[in-house]
């Protein structure tokens, strides 16, 4: 842009003064300055002060009038073409002053915003100091609060204008420092302090780590401990040092003076676990001069009847039946009573379900064989094949209400032609001459059968030419619920009195155990009071997830659910008392209204894969102020609690439940070897839902140290199992397995029933060198031995995974099922593997392998041995991997085919 020389002056022309008769003025125009002159006295004004400037052009002079802020000039005199030169400068010049004020104010703004980019970071500077100096680490809650406060500076859009990038440039070094740093991502800039501040302390705190524990911790272990954020869950393997972590981290944080001892608190599951806690911290802490007796171990209900204390003035009392063994079950097994006593419905629902559904339930995990060429058998109470579920549901009906039938009796009518075979209807019953077909439709009537509709037609209108009673119910109406209620108003209508009697069905099929069926009811109140689902939830939920056979059942279960929780829950009232759900929840209720506040800083929950969603609230609701902490440690694939109400879903969605979490792994052991740890973490990890971690062994090997034996009965099992440890004592007494002198080597036979405890052998004539005890699969979580036998590991109902435990219920109370088959069960099989030090043996029954044993051979080459120790054929069928391939004769010679033929027509050749 050209403006005019310095001192450029526009001026009226003689003539034209003597013209207009005008005073005498000038125009002089210097950079951003306009000076006028008027009358000998001139006037300076930054050219960006005047308003504007209008040119009226006359025949030969024209006339100009300048606006300025104070006041107006107006001037005459001066020539068209002057004026017209003026107009140019001044636009001109006025257009520079513009820009000029604008640049300054962009610089204006550069500098302020640059000097809040230089306070914040110098306050950043010092907080970061100040808080890896008092507090440690720099956690979550620093860095969102940091980059909130980045944000609202907006100095970004300024650092990308083009018109600053000269002034950019211009910075001292300290200012492009400053603006460096604050480009570079803050996390990522806090991440890189936390990285330093760890090394720092490793070193700082080296004699620390190394003696705080028995043996010095584990590069993850010290990480675990130093690390100071907000949320930390640690998923730790079997094995690892979980309570040495968790003792250490309490001790570092008195070590450091980060967080006062009575502001420490570790909950735990039981009172076992809370009490070895507490003894673990003050025996390893004590020691080093650290106020180990003020740090807090509770269980969760301990700790919640604590809360609820605090924040209402009234501590409440635990039901007296919830401590004793066993006692919630019989104060179930008393409610129903009563309510059998008083409600005669009540009495004949929870019979039916007791004697029919309760006992044959379908198998929801069970794997599809799809080698299989025979259909499914249904047999009924009385005895007979039936083609369907549905079918054999009517007939057992009707069994239990002592109504007599005949199933598929010919028709009185010879039906057979060309087109027709002889009618057979479904039921026949002879006291009121009635047939009864049960109808394979739809709720839209349709059927999925090819020609159903038209035989259905057949069969009716045999019904009507022949004078006939028929009465129908159809899969739709029976799995919605209705068809039985239909059925007995047909059946009372016609002069058939029912009668329930369970003891029928009693006698002739032994029902599930009445415990275990009040079992099943207790995990569902657990599960559905942890998560707060009242009886219209659980009903939305059974729209949602269930339908066909399963939906009657479960519709059926939640009928008699209803009436037991609301005896339950008045029970609880008139004893004023409450259970564990109710304290929970009431616990985390009082801390999420702020009725009481926590005191606690450092909050540490041991075996988190056993937490309910209750127990997770509780957790949430303690940390739930700014500056606490929460460290979590378990091992989901050690989750074998389900029916107690342990939800596998708090731990492996543990960011989701308490935000943005830091999540570190315990993955070297110190239990088994490496050989135990790569075959039972593949096995565990078969379900892609598991949280993946690479086990790493620092214990030596003693093979074999995975094996299995075949017996060929199930009495022969105690027999295999005493001999194996006889051969064990021989070796250790010959010295072929080291051992210290005057320390048994350590056997635990675990059975996943309490009856095969069965399998454990007199063991009096090895009690020198062995000590040998039983103890169920659940029992053993936390202990350890040097070698384990797991019998009865076989297929079907009480094999290895059993199909009983879990029933498909439960999934309505629980907040997702497991997609994965058998996931707890495979949980529990890896338990039971990983509790051993030195080596597995695996118990089986010839022609009844159990899947799980199946899979380790084929997969991991596990050698099966006869009981005598030799080794035996054990190639796994590569079709069904259900039975093992065994030699056959053929046209061409001999072959491989699979044991289950014809259901699995498998063949390879021989080698």
């Amino acid at each position: 842009m050209n403006i005019p020389d310095p001192a450029q002056t526009w001026r009226p022309s003689a003539l034209g003064k003597r013209f207009t008769k005008s005073r005498d003025w000038r125009l002089s125009l210097t950079g951003p300055e306009l000076t006028i002159t008027v009358g000998g006295e001139p006037v300076a004004r930054n050219i960006g002060s005047f308003g504007g400037l209008t040119v009226t052009p006359g025949r030969v002079w024209a006339h100009l009038e300048l606006e300025h802020s104070d006041r107006r000039f107006r001037f005459r005199g001066i020539p068209n073409r002057r004026a017209a030169s003026f107009a140019a400068a001044f636009a001109a010049a006025q257009a520079e002053a513009v820009h000029a004020l604008r640049l300054q104010q962009l610089v204006d703004e550069f500098d302020q915003a640059a000097n809040q980019v230089r306070l914040f970071t110098e306050a950043l500077a010092t907080a970061v100091a100040v808080h890896l100096k008092t507090a440690g680490w720099l956690t979550t809650e620093f860095s969102a609060y940091w980059a909130a406060r980045k944000a609202a500076v907006k100095f970004g859009q300024l650092l990308d204008n083009p018109d600053l990038q000269p002034h950019i440039k211009a910075l001292s070094a300290v200012s492009r420092e400053t603006v460096r740093i604050w480009r570079e991502d803050l996390p990522a800039f806090i991440a890189a302090q936390n990285e330093r501040h760890l090394a720092a302390e490793l070193d700082a705190c080296h004699d620390f780590f190394d003696t705080v524990e028995k043996s010095p911790l584990t590069p993850e272990q010290a990480r675990a401990v130093v690390c100071f954020d907000n949320r930390m869950l640690v998923v730790a393997s079997a094995g690892s040092g979980k309570t040495s972590t968790m003792v250490a981290k309490a001790g570092y944080a008195l070590h450091r003076n980060l967080i006062p001892a009575d502001k420490i608190l570790m909950l735990a599951f039981n009172n076992a676990a809370a009490k070895e806690l507490g003894a673990r911290a003050r025996e390893r802490l004590a020691p080093l001069g650290l106020d180990a007796d003020k740090v807090v171990a509770k269980t969760f209900h301990a700790f919640g009847l604590e809360i609820i204390g605090k924040a209402t003035g009234r501590k409440p009392s635990l039901a007296p039946w919830l401590d004793e063994h066993g006692g919630d079950l019989k104060q179930l097994g008393r409610i129903v009573d009563g309510l059998r006593a008083a409600d005669p419905g009540f009495r004949t629902q929870w019979d039916f379900f007791r004697a029919v559904l309760a006992r044959d339930y379908p198998d929801v995990e069970g794997e599809p064989d799809n080698s299989a060429s025979e259909a499914p058998v249904f047999r009924t109470a009385q005895g007979e094949v039936v083609k369907s579920a549905g079918e054999r549901m009517i007939a057992d009906w009707l069994y239990f209400h002592t109504v007599d039938y005949v199933y598929e009796r010919p028709y009185r009518i010879d039906t057979v032609d060309p087109e027709h075979g002889q009618y057979r209807p479904d039921f026949y019953y002879p006291k009121i001459d009635v047939y009864h077909e049960h109808l394979a439709l739809d709720a839209d009537g349709q059927s999925p059968f090819d020609g159903y509709l038209d035989s259905l037609r057949w069969k009716r209108g045999l019904h009507r030419e022949h004078g006939t009673t028929l009465i129908e119910t159809t899969m739709s109406e029976l799995w919605s619920g209705t068809g039985l209620h239909t059925l007995a108003q047909e059946l009372t209508q016609r002069g058939i009195q029912l009668h329930p009697n369970p003891a029928r069905i009693i006698a002739t099929q032994t029902p599930t155990e009445n415990e275990r069926l009040l079992r099943t009811f207790r995990s569902f109140l657990t599960h559905a009071k942890s998560n707060r689902l009242s009886d219209d939830q659980l009903r939305e939920r059974l729209d949602e997830l269930t339908e066909g056979e399963v939906r009657f059942r479960d519709a059926a279960f939640l009928r008699l659910f209803a009436p037991i929780r609301r005896e339950w829950d008045k029970k609880l009232a008139a004893e004023g008392c409450i259970d564990f759900e109710d304290m929970l929840n009431l616990s985390a209720e009082h801390l999420e209204a702020g009725d009481w506040e926590s005191p606690y800083e450092l909050v540490m929950v041991d075996e988190f894969q056993d937490a309910s969603h209750a127990r997770a609230r509780l957790a949430r609701a303690l940390v739930a102020q700014p500056g606490r902490h929460l460290f979590a440690v378990g091992d989901d694939w050690q989750s074998i609690n389900r029916f107690a109400g342990a939800d596998l879903s708090v731990m492996t969605d543990f960011q989701h439940l308490f935000g943005p979490s830091e999540v570190l792994r315990l993955e070297r052991t110190f239990r088994f070897s490496q050989s135990i740890a790569d075959v039972s973490s593949r096995f565990v990890l078969q379900n892609p839902s598991q949280l993946i971690k690479r086990v790493v062994s620092s214990t030596p090997e003693f093979p074999p140290t995975i094996g299995a034996v075949s017996v060929d009965t199930d009495k022969a099992v105690k027999a295999a199992i005493h001999h194996r440890l006889k051969a064990l004592h021989t070796q250790i007494a010959r010295g072929r397995i080291p051992q210290p002198v005057g320390v048994k080597v350590t056997v635990f036979v675990l059975g996943r029933y309490r009856h095969q405890s069965e399998c454990l052998p007199d063991c009096r004539d090895l009690a020198n060198l062995l000590d040998v005890k039983f103890m169920t699969i659940h029992a053993s979580k936390g202990a350890e031995a040097d070698y384990i036998v797991i019998p009865g590991m076989v297929s079907g109902k009480w094999g290895f995974p059993s199909t009983i435990p879990n029933d498909p219920v439960l999934r309505m109370a629980m907040p997702a099922a497991e997609d994965f088959k058998r996931a707890e069960e495979r949980r529990l099989f890896y338990v039971a593997m990983t509790r051993a030090r030195r080596g597995v043996l695996l118990v089986t029954v010839k022609n009844r392998e159990s899947p799980f044993l199946m899979e380790l051979i084929r997969d991991h080459g596990i050698v099966r041995t006869n009981a005598i120790g030799e080794a035996l054929d054990s190639t796994v069928c590569p079709r069904c991997g259900r039975a093992f391939m065994v030699e056959r004769p053929g046209k061409r010679g001999p072959f491989l085919g699979c044991r289950r033929y014809p259901r699995c027509k498998s063949t390879l050749a021989l080698v």
